[in-house]
This record gives structure tokens, sequence and C-alpha cells, in this order.
């Protein structure tokens, strides 16, 4: 059970099938989450974005907007662990969430014990990361550029730039490094978390977003370079 002495977890349940959305709820407030709903995916983006939730469990088959376009969705915007559900057989869609910033999978059926060890482990594993992510550098400024990351903002020329927390991250950690080479698995390590099970691909997918968000700049004091085989790398421009 979930210590009570604290405020409780709070897990956001998207299912449109009210048997097994109940049955999820009634389990995760048996071990002492604070469960909230969901049944589409327009609904689920308004609930996360209202409530944010500290884990979202998220069906894929869903009614007017799909759990994969949710995803993507909802990891542009925050950190909070994904957990999706997936009918059996489903390896595509496994593949895909993952890539488009899904923390974990469950296949249909599975059983509730698997269901909450999952749970417990990526609400563990958040935790960690958030403790490992100190950095004792809260301010760096080159060329028009400033990382703020006591603040979590980032500014070019003066206009500051939206970024999603994983995004906001991965930046901070290759500005940190400037002119080093980071594999992938070093950003995952960094990033998500030592004990981050998903694809590797993840960290492609978020340097392509952070690539397309700072597109709309006439002139950047940096570039994100990609080392084949390896990882990535942040270059600082001379001017």
């Amino acid at each position: 059970m979930v210590a009570s002495a604290v405020t409780p977890k709070r897990v956001l349940v998207v299912e449109d099938e009210d048997a097994l959305r109940q049955t999820l709820r009634y389990n995760l407030s048996r071990e002492g989450y604070a469960v909230s709903e969901a049944n589409t995916g327009p609904t689920a983006l308004s609930a996360a974005r209202r409530e944010r939730p500290d884990l979202i469990l998220l069906d894929l088959m869903l009614p007017e907007l799909n759990g994969l376009e949710v995803c993507r969705v909802l990891r542009q915007e925050m950190s909070t662990p994904i957990l999706i559900l997936t009918a059996k057989g489903s390896e595509l869609d496994k593949v895909v969430g993952l890539q488009v910033g899904a923390d974990d999978y469950v296949t249909k059926p599975f059983s509730l014990n698997e269901l909450m060890a999952r749970v417990n482990a990526l609400l563990r594993r958040s935790e960690m990361t958030t403790r490992e992510r100190v950095d004792p550098r809260e301010i760096e400024e080159f060329d028009g550029f400033r990382i703020d990351r006591a603040a979590r903002t980032v500014h070019v020329d003066g206009t500051e730039l939206r970024l999603a927390p994983k995004e906001f991250d991965l930046l901070s950690l290759l500005v940190l490094n400037s002119g080093r080479v980071l594999s992938r698995q070093t950003i995952i390590q960094r990033v998500w978390g030592s004990k981050f099970y998903g694809d590797s691909k993840t960290v492609d997918v978020h340097v392509r977003w952070l690539r397309e968000k700072f597109e709309s700049f006439d002139r950047l004091p940096f570039r994100i370079t990609t080392v084949f085989g390896v990882g990535y790398r942040l270059d600082r421009l001379t001017t």
C-alpha cells in the first residue's frame, strides 16, 4: 500500500472501456492513489493539463483522438510518466508509443499485479530522475542565448522559447557539455534516469523537436550536431 501520511500520488486513467476503467480506478484507489478518469482523447488532454497527474495510464484505442497522438501532445507539454495500454500483438503500437514519449507499456490482457508493479516502478523512477537532475550552474549565457536552470527558462536574443520539460532537460545537458559528444545511452541516463527501459529513439525524437523549435530564429549561437552511430554534440558557433 502507498503511505497515506503524505499527499497521495495522482494517477490519470485514460480508457474508453467503462468496465476496465472502473476496475483500474478501484485497484489504484485501494493502493492509496488518487485517481482521475478520462474516456476520450480530448478529455484526456484536458484532464492532464488541469490536474497535472503524477502518472498517466493511457489506452491507445481511444475515440476522437487516438492514444498515440495524445501521448505525443502531452510529451511536448509535460514530463509526467506515461504507461500505455496496448492490445496483444500490437508490436508497432508499442514501438511508436515509446518513440513519441511513452515511458513503458503493458499488453492487454494484463494482470493487475503486473500493472501495479509497473506503476510503482515508474513513479519511483520519476522521483529519482527529479533528484538526479539538479545542476550547480543555474544560469549560462553566450552570444544572446540564455538558459536559467532554476527558473527553467530559455531565451534567444531576449525572446523566450517555451520548451516541454524533457526538451529543457535535454538542452540543458547538451549546453552543459558543449563540444562533447554524448551517446544516446548517456543522454537517457541523465535526462530520463538510470532505470529507463524505453527505446533509444526517444532521444532522436526529442532532438528533432528541439531543432524544430529553434528553426523560428534567424540566428542561433549554437547547433546540435548528430554524430552518426554515437549520439549528439552541441557546438557553440563563433561570430
